[in-house]
C-alpha cells in the first residue's frame, strides 16, 4: 500500500495490518511522517516533529497493546513527553523541556501507539481558535482562510486531513468537540475523571478539563479510551468503571432513547441558519432511527453563571502564571505573553481566594441544577457552535483591545462549557456538511458517567450517516 493508501484507514484498521503482518509498524510510521512532511507546510497543524523519537521507539519494539505501530500526535498543552519541547503555544516557554512523561502518554505508550509529534494549540488553551503568535495559525483542510476551532486544532486538522488517524486533544471548554465541528470529525469529552491528568495534576479547573483525543471513526475513539481511562494512584476523584469495554457499545444498538433538544443558545446568543439546520438533521435522522425527540427549550437554556466561569478562567491564567514560575523560576511578563493571556493574568490576580471557591460554589450548583433538568432524557442534542467555521484572525487580541477574541468566543461557542461544569460526557459528531462544503458538528451529551449510550449512539449514527469518504481539499 502507498502512504496514502493508509492515510484514511482508521487506527484499528492500521492496527490490523500490523496484527496480520501485512505491514511493520515503521512503514505505518514512515508513511505518516511523509504526510505530515508534505502537508503540514499548508496546514501548520504539526509544531514540534518527534520523527527520529518515534522511528527509535518503533524499531526495536514488542508490543501486544491495541492500537500497536499506529502514528499519534500529541497537543502541546497540559500533556508532557520527557525529554521533548512543551510550550503550550507560548513564546514564554520557547526554551522548556519536560522531564517526565504524564501518566496519560505512559498509557498512550502501552497501548501501541507510536507519538510522532505534537500539534498546535493556542496560548495555553485560552480560546477556541488555534492561531497563537508565536507558532502562527493552523488552517482548516477544508477552507485553508477559515479557523479550526480549538484550543485542540492542530490535532483535528492533522486528522482531517489524513497525516494520522487520530490525535490527542484535551477540553476545558468545548476544546476537543469545537474544532471537531470545525474540521468534520468525531469529538468526545469523557467524564470528568475518566482519564487522568497526573502526575502533576489531581484536576485542572477545578474539573472543568478533560483528556482524549480526536478521531477518524467511532470504534477508534471508544478503543482508545478503554486503553487509557481509570484512575491513577493519587488521584483525587474518579469515575466508575464502565460495566464492559467501550468498543463493545460501538457495535450495540441503542434502545430507543429520549432525546432532548434545541437549537437555541443560552443567553440568547444567535444561532446561524446552517448550524441550525445540521442540528434539525440530526434530530430528524434520530427519529428515522427511531428515537423520540423532545423540543426542551427552556430545560436546555440555563442561566449560566458567567460570572463565576469567568473568575475560574481568570484564576487559572494567574495559576498558570504561578505554576510556570516555580517550574521554570522565572515569571511571565507583557512582553512573552499574548495580550490576552496578560490580561486574564492581570483579571486573575484580583480576585480572592475566596472569590474563587465562591465561583467554584456557585459552578457546583449549576450542575446539580442541569443535573435535574436532564434527568427525564436519555439524550440532549444541540449545536456543536453557533457559527460554521469563521475566518482566521477573527480571534485576535491586541494591546488595545486584549478581550477581543474572548468576548467573539462567547457568541461563536455558546453550547459547549455547560458540560464541562456538570463533568458530563459529551460528543460532536460530524453528520452535516454546509452548502459551502464546510462541516458543522452536531453536539450529544449523556448522563455523568454514561459514554456507553454515547457510544451506542454514535456507532449507529455513522452507519446511518457515514463520513469517512469525505476529503477536505487539503488531505493526503
Amino acid at each position: 500500500m502507498t502512504t496514502d493508501e493508509f492515510a484514511y484507514l482508521d487506527a484499528t484498521s492500521q492496527a490490523e495490518l500490523v496484527k496480520r503482518r501485512e505491514v511493520k509498524p515503521i512503514e505505518l510510521v514512515e508513511a505518516a511522517i511523509e504526510r505530515v512532511e508534505r502537508l503540514n507546510g499548508e496546514l501548520n497543524a504539526v509544531i514540534t516533529p518527534m520523527f527520529e523519537l518515534a522511528r527509535e521507539a518503533v524499531s526495536d519494539r514488542d508490543n501486544d497493546g491495541p492500537f500497536n505501530g499506529v502514528p499519534f500526535l500529541l497537543k502541546d498543552l497540559i500533556v508532557e513527553y520527557a525529554g521533548v519541547g512543551f510550550s503550550e503555544g507560548s513564546a514564554y516557554l520557547a526554551d522548556f523541556t519536560s522531564e517526565q512523561d504524564s501518566e496519560l502518554v505512559i498509557r498512550l505508550k502501552k497501548s501501541g501507539l507510536v507519538i510522532i509529534g505534537k500539534t498546535n494549540t493556542c496560548e495555553f488553551g485560552l480560546l477556541p481558535a488555534t492561531e497563537p503568535s508565536f507558532f502562527g495559525p493552523t488552517k482548516n483542510p477544508w477552507n485553508v482562510k477559515l479557523t479550526t476551532g480549538g484550543s485542540s486544532g492542530g490535532s483535528a486538522a492533522a486528522v482531517a486531513a489524513g497525516l494520522v488517524p487520530m490525535a490527542h486533544g484535551n477540553d476545558g471548554g468545548g476544546s476537543i468537540r469545537i474544532p471537531a465541528s470545525c474540521c468534520g470529525v468525531f469529538g468526545l469529552k469523557p467524564t470528568r475523571g475518566r482519564n487522568p491528568l497526573g502526575p502533576l495534576f489531581g484536576d485542572i479547573l477545578s474539573g472543568l478539563a478533560a483528556e482524549h483525543a480526536l478521531t477518524r471513526s467511532v470504534r477508534d475513539s471508544a478503543a482508545l479510551l478503554d486503553a487509557t481511562c481509570g484512575p491513577d494512584l493519587g488521584d483525587p476523584y474518579w469515575t466508575p468503571s464502565p460495566s464492559r469495554p467501550f468498543l463493545q457499545e460501538v457495535s450495540t444498538a441503542p434502545e430507543s432513547l429520549l432525546i432532548a433538544y434545541s437549537a437555541k443558545a443560552p443567553g440568547g446568543v444567535k444561532v446561524a441558519p446552517e448550524c441550525i439546520k445540521a442540528v434539525t438533521d440530526a434530530a430528524e435522522l434520530c427519529e428515522q432511527l427511531g428515537h423520540t425527540i423532545e423540543i426542551a427549550d427552556a430545560a436546555l437554556n440555563p442561566d449560566v453563571p458567567d460570572e463565576a466561569l469567568d473568575i475560574l478562567w481568570c484564576g487559572a491564567a494567574a495559576w498558570v502564571a504561578e505554576h510556570w514560575n516555580r517550574r521554570t523560576g522565572r515569571p511571565p511578563t507583557s512582553e512573552n505573553v499574548e495580550p490576552l493571556t496578560w490580561t486574564l493574568i492581570q483579571r486573575g490576580r484580583q480576585y480572592s481566594a475566596g472569590h474563587y471557591l465562591l465561583a467554584v460554589e456557585d459552578l457546583q450548583r449549576f450542575a446539580r441544577e442541569v443535573a435535574q433538568r436532564f434527568e427525564p432524557y436519555d439524550m440532549v442534542l444541540r449545536p456543536t457552535l453557533a457559527e460554521p467555521p469563521i475566518p482566521l484572525g477573527s480571534f485576535d487580541c491586541t494591546p488595545d483591545e486584549p478581550l477581543r477574541g474572548w468576548v467573539r468566543a462567547g457568541d461563536f461557542a455558546p453550547f459547549s462549557s455547560i458540560e464541562n461544569i456538570t463533568g458530563q460526557p459529551a460528543m460532536s459528531v460530524p453528520l452535516y456538511w454546509s452548502d459551502e462544503g464546510l462541516p458543522i458538528g452536531s453536539q450529544f451529551s449523556a448522563k455523568y458517567g454514561d459514554e456507553a449510550t454515547l457510544f451506542r449512539l454514535a456507532g449507529q449514527l455513522e452507519e446511518a450517516r457515514p463520513w469517512k469518504h469525505r476529503r477536505p481539499p487539503v488531505s493526503a
